[in-house]
């Protein structure tokens, strides 16, 4: 495939995986005035728990399928075999996970009703094939899935949820909404699988391979979710664990953006590598660098810059907690950005899992000495200090593994830019917040004849300015710095607009 294909790839798998997360992020703002700070750390909780069930049920299954589906794109009698032999697999073990789930957490526990409803998570995960689509570059038909589905879902939340006794509903339609996405990707398989016919099958040969993946794969998700559970389990005030899924569900939205192009490009890496193209790898890896620069700086700085106005107009009252968090995980932006480069997108399509999964084991061990440490004398803000710390740690290890794989001294290069273009960014958007603090502004305000609170729209107003000045002013300071993406960008809109004239 073209370039061409990696971009459009790309594109596809951005929207899918911030769908995952914006539509329910577009309803935190009316979740958090309904079912409060405890709902939501409720919420947080139990589907912290369900979640591991689910990774161990799931084994190493997603990226060990998308890997060899990648590898069999040409020979379908092999593509269909090897479908058929992972989701067997993975029905078996995703039953096992069911059984204990049972006996642990669906009989006089508390949060007892939303566990047996979080049951349906562990159902849904049984059914996930998108897998599949990943490793046969398909990733337009996982987006059409998700936006049907997802779009019902808001829109149930919005109809049923009303006050913070409806926290089961809420759980309900949500594990529905990944059931129903789940089982609605089946529909696509006919065409690939038609007329193949597979005599034997054989479920043992993949173990080996899936468990050496699991490890880190199940590394990787413990360390994700370390922090909301260990919150939960430090601290009596469940609110806690709401503020820092809020701050974290921003930086997850915001890290989506900047790793979708992983999943993208593992099939590539792992081509270029059984093909020995050391050349094409290290292409595709200077790209990778490149893009994740060329995103973090940005937005990394450009929400500490709005944070602050951002926080109250998104969740309402009685979450200005969350607004340090963001400010303190924000690194993780870049942090997990160049993570998902040398880990994602080369340690593992390499088969260097051992490198990986060291790093990963590290980054949890240290994760977790330090969360019990400091959620102990300083709550969610102290575990927002532990994810930080604990992922440099991870980054560090991990570009000492490749270091003989990348030129540092390149790399370094190409940040500076991206640096001082965000750097020139949050100083224009910070004189948007000084001019818009003058008095001059509010009486304005004052002077409207609207229901809506001042302050609420004083908010949005500098959110909407700092947004668009800061992005053309990035844009700008980029064109200035002659930044190749940027010309490339605007190469292909005057090619485009040029073909367009003569087509007219």
């Amino acid at each position: 495939m073209s370039k061409k294909s990696i971009a459009k790839n790309y594109i596809y798998n951005m929207v899918y995986q911030v769908l995952i997360l914006i539509l329910p992020f577009v309803t935190t703002p009316y979740l958090s005035r309904v079912l409060g700070a405890e709902g939501i750390g409720i919420y947080s909780y139990t589907y912290a728990i369900v979640t591991y069930f689910i990774l161990f049920g799931s084994l190493g299954v997603a990226l060990y399928g998308q890997r060899e589906i990648a590898y069999a794109q040409d020979n379908k009698n092999e593509r269909k075999k090897i479908f058929i032999e992972i989701v067997i697999f993975r029905f078996i073990t995703i039953a096992i996970a069911v059984l204990f789930y049972y006996f642990l957490f669906m009989r006089g526990v508390q949060y007892k009703i939303y566990y047996q409803i979080l049951l349906i998570e562990l159902i849904a995960a049984a059914f996930d094939i998108s897998w599949f689509f990943q490793g046969m570059e398909e990733f337009k038909r996982t987006v059409v899935r998700n936006v049907l589905v997802r779009l019902c879902s808001v829109s149930l939340v919005f109809i049923l949820v009303k006050t913070k006794e409806d926290l089961a509903k809420f759980t309900l339609i949500y594990s529905l909404a990944d059931l129903i996405g789940n089982l609605s990707l089946w529909l696509y398989l006919p065409r690939y699988m038609k007329g193949i016919k597979i005599e034997h099958i054989d479920l043992k040969k993949h173990i080996p391979h899936i468990i050496l993946l699991f490890i880190p794969q199940i590394a990787n998700q413990i360390y994700k979710i370390l922090d909301t559970t260990m919150i939960g389990k430090l601290v009596q005030n469940k609110a806690e664990t709401g503020y820092y899924e809020q701050g974290h569900k921003v930086i997850r939205l915001l890290l989506t953006i900047v790793n979708s192009l992983g999943v993208v490009m593992i099939p590539r890496m792992a081509n270029a590598f059984a093909n020995n193209d050391k050349k094409q790898i290290d292409d595709y890896m200077k790209m990778s660098f490149n893009f994740t620069f060329f995103l973090s700086f940005p937005i990394m700085f450009g929400i500490v810059s709005i944070s602050k106005a951002f926080v109250p107009v998104f969740f309402g009252d009685g979450y200005d907690k969350v607004n340090l968090i963001i400010y303190l995980l924000c690194p993780m932006v870049l942090l997990m950005g160049m993570a998902n480069v040398t880990g994602t997108q080369f340690l593992l399509p390499t088969k260097r899992q051992k490198e990986y999964t060291n790093s990963i084991v590290i980054g949890v061990i240290v994760n977790f000495i330090l969360n019990y440490i400091l959620i102990t004398f300083y709550e969610s803000i102290g575990a927002a200090i532990a994810t930080v710390l604990s992922q440099l740690v991870v980054d560090i290890i991990q570009l000492m593994y490749i270091k003989e794989n990348i030129n540092f001294k390149e790399l370094l290069r190409s940040t500076y830019k991206y640096l001082i273009s965000s750097l020139v960014m949050f100083i224009i958007c910070f004189g948007i917040k000084v001019v818009l603090s003058f008095n001059i502004v509010a009486n304005l305000l004052n002077n409207l004849e609207i229901e809506i609170s001042k302050e609420y729209l004083l908010n949005v107003i500098s959110i909407a300015l700092q947004i668009g000045f800061g992005a053309i002013t990035y844009i700008i300071m980029l064109i200035i710095l002659k930044d190749e993406y940027v010309f490339t960008f605007l190469k292909r809109i005057k090619n485009k607009i040029l073909s367009f004239k003569k087509t007219a």
